[in-house]
């Protein structure tokens, strides 16, 4: 029977997505029993900077990204939940002028206590950044997804959510997207397959999950399974986390709308856990 579920919800799925119409999750419930919890942030304290650290961001520098600015310092944690805002700051920081600022933080190596893991499963538990041309997303990356070798099994950007559908007619979806072979003219990329919160994502906290195996990728919203792929042949290496907030735009500039974010646009993020799967464990 659920063989038969998934098989319909699946050609739903490809309807909706080539019609470019979010849909709800309605894939099978995650299964947590295969599971044994390896990272664990829930957030309490001030931001362990020993594990997370500025994503292409060192120090105090601040860095563009797209049309706003990251500076690592402006994640911080209170009450409990890791706080990214998006402020607008006449006076700059970091070596950078008056603009959009944000961060993206990561558990690259550069962390001197960072994580990586190959396979498992991947959960964050957030509200997301409310505002026109902003976007948040929890993904996963290596080195090896700049290497142009025709296939992700080395490396790839698995973007588990991302909230760039915010101008959609039904904005409270999410995209889940793939990249690998560079960002240049060998970029290959799965995207924006979206789907649709039932509740309002950017007062509520939901769950974003990604269980990543040998053979594929399956995501979740929630712990109901949206789409499954092997797309790029899955990534056989070790990726660290990623959490970010970023604007449309370039160099800094955001993207010209009527209808700009507001001031006070916030990233809360609840924890990040990672699991292995049981039998993997040694």
């Amino acid at each position: 029977m659920k063989s038969i579920l998934s098989f319909f919800a699946s050609i739903i799925i490809l309807i909706c997505t080539s019609l470019d119409i979010p849909c709800f999750p309605m894939g099978e419930k995650l299964d947590m029993d295969k599971f044994e919890i390896m990272f664990n942030e829930e957030f309490e304290g001030e931001l362990d900077r020993s594990v997370w650290s500025g994503h292409y961001q060192y120090g105090n520098t601040t860095v563009d990204r797209k049309g706003s600015y990251w500076n690592q310092y402006l994640a911080q944690t209170k009450d409990g939940n890791l706080v990214i805002p998006v402020v607008y700051l006449e006076e700059g920081m970091g070596g950078k002028g008056a603009g959009w600022y944000t961060a993206g933080i990561d558990t690259d190596s550069d962390a001197k206590n960072g994580f990586s893991q190959k396979f498992g499963y991947f959960e964050c538990r957030c509200i997301l950044p409310e505002g026109a041309d902003i976007w948040s997303a929890f993904w996963l990356m290596n080195s090896g997804v700049f290497d142009e070798d025709g296939s992700g099994r080395d490396g790839t950007e698995i973007d588990i959510f991302e909230s760039d559908g915010y101008e959609n007619l039904f904005k409270y979806n999410v995209s889940s997207n793939l990249h690998f072979d560079g960002y240049g003219d060998a970029h290959q990329k799965l995207g924006a397959t979206r789907f649709l919160l039932k509740n309002n994502p950017y007062e509520e906290f939901n769950t974003y999950g990604l269980e990543w195996n040998e053979n594929e990728y399956i995501f979740y919203i929630n712990g109901v399974e949206t789409f499954r792929t092997s797309f790029g042949g899955v990534s056989q290496n070790e990726e660290y986390i990623i959490l970010s907030v970023e604007m449309r735009g370039e160099n800094g500039i955001p993207s010209e709308r009527e209808n700009a974010p507001a001031e006070g646009a916030e990233f809360i993020v609840d924890y990040v856990k990672v699991y292995q799967y049981k039998d993997l464990i040694k």
